[in-house]
């Protein structure tokens, strides 16, 4: 039974969820950013009618992914409640996340949805050790009260991403690799014991012999601590590989969702099927050769009405240049494309 909404922060004051309850639950929203003066600036639709779920019971992975420009990053941000949407509603354990007021529960916020960014050598400070911001951490939320708790916490956060506290004790930034840096970035992000990870390109800056076990890092996570993860990215050959469900994301819409095997293994949206190319076989004796490219399909303007993909869909209709798609379930996912209006 839904928790009942009455501005109070059930879930993150540490009381019962119920069974049914979504950890995540995005609903309609939509994030507008006027560019320019407010009378004579444009609008641009960064996030378009977007609507998913994170399963409170099931941990997952769930994976955002297109071309820059398409609003993941925007997203995340909402989710994150840097921003607020323009309209929608974003819940977190039932409970809308625009209506956090007190600092209390802000922080109980923070503790349980952590971000990890893209560039680790900006998350710190070069000119503070890497340690301080793992002892802050632990105090900040309160995770422990006396040192050698503060340390033990800390250090069991950075060896469950294959790190110690004595390798990075004392260290600045640069005297870790990248790979380092972002591993203390997840690690940073697990002492608070998250519900949920919110990572933001998180292999995009680390030498490419690293990126396989960031990737498979997040899985453990997934396995062996219940965490969920959000992971926003271009790279369809990691998001192929890592997600149990995956987003396509294309002007600021979700053009189709679902189970990564069926929407990057057999796509259905006009667009989505140019990416097709671009994925790995999931077939052991075949050898992947093609390189992942996404520079053809770089960002230009379409039409402010109708579907924003139609400028380049070879199936095209007068309804797609007239109106937006809405949502479509077919197959086990959902697409956004006037082609499945009679398939539904």
């Amino acid at each position: 039974m839904r928790m009942k909404m009455d501005g109070e922060w059930h879930a993150l004051r540490g009381e019962t969820v119920g069974n049914n309850e979504k950890l995540f639950s995005i609903k309609g929203v939509t994030k507008v950013f006027t560019l320019g003066g407010l009378l004579t600036g444009s609008k641009l639709t960064a996030v378009n009618e977007v609507n998913f779920d994170l399963e409170s019971d099931n941990p997952e992975i769930f994976t955002l992914a297109g071309e820059s420009g398409s609003g993941k990053t925007t997203l995340a941000r909402l989710m994150l409640h840097d921003i607020e949407p323009t309209h929608g509603k974003i819940l977190y354990k039932g409970n809308d996340v625009t209506k956090i007021k007190k600092k209390k529960e802000q922080m109980q916020f923070m503790k349980e949805v952590q971000p990890i960014f893209q560039n680790p050598f900006e998350t710190f400070n070069p000119l503070k050790r890497v340690d301080r911001y793992l002892y802050a951490t632990t105090v900040n939320y309160g995770i422990a009260d006396s040192r050698n708790n503060v340390e033990r916490v800390i250090d069991d956060a950075l060896k469950s991403v294959g790190l110690s506290l004595e390798e990075i004790r004392g260290r600045y930034p640069h005297e870790l690799s990248g790979g380092q840096l972002q591993r203390v970035s997840v690690a940073r992000a697990l002492i608070s014991r998250p519900s949920v990870l919110i990572a933001d390109e998180p292999v995009s800056m680390v030498d490419a012999s690293l990126r396989m076990s960031i990737v498979n890092l997040f899985k453990e996570l997934k396995e062996k601590q219940g965490v969920s993860v959000v992971y926003i990215t271009h790279d369809l050959a990691t998001a192929y590989y890592i997600s149990d469900r995956i987003a396509i994301m294309f002007r600021g819409s979700i053009v189709e969702m679902g189970s990564v095997e069926k929407v990057l293994g057999n796509p259905l949206h006009p667009y989505n099927k140019i990416l097709k190319e671009s994925v790995p076989k999931p077939i052991p004796d075949e050898k992947w050769e093609e390189k992942i490219n996404l520079s053809m399909l770089e960002v230009k303007e379409f039409s402010k009405v109708g579907c924003k993909f139609a400028g380049r869909c070879p199936f095209v209709m007068d309804i797609c240049i007239r109106e937006n798609p809405k949502d479509f379930f077919l197959d086990e996912r959902v697409v956004r494309c006037f082609l499945y209006v009679e398939k539904k």
